[in-house]
């Protein structure tokens, strides 16, 4: 087996695992900083998935760029930081 495909197994079991979990989290917090946090958590599993489904060629690369660089694998890589970054502030300010 391809060490590439395996290490891809681990991190998808590894995130699932963490989504799973930050979704029980959601479920007993109400809390702003803490939804935001989680949802960084489930946008980064689901570029996982987004990732792994252009590697298995089920969906192709869509070709808009932003600066020259590939749109979509610029939101799958941005949008989960910045929910944790939004997350982290609000928990900072929180009074």
């Amino acid at each position: 087996m391809n060490s590439e495909l395996i290490l891809f197994i681990i991190q998808m079991v590894v995130q699932g695992i963490v989504s799973f979990l930050a979704i029980l989290v959601m479920s007993k917090t109400r809390a702003p900083s803490w939804m935001f946090i989680v949802a960084g958590f489930l946008f980064f599993y689901v570029a996982l998935i987004f990732e792994l489904m252009i590697k298995l060629g089920v969906l192709t690369n869509i070709t808009a760029t932003l600066f020259g660089l590939p749109l979509l694998n610029l939101l799958s890589i941005t949008i989960p930081g910045l929910f944790f970054i939004i997350g982290l502030i609000l928990k900072l300010f929180r009074k």
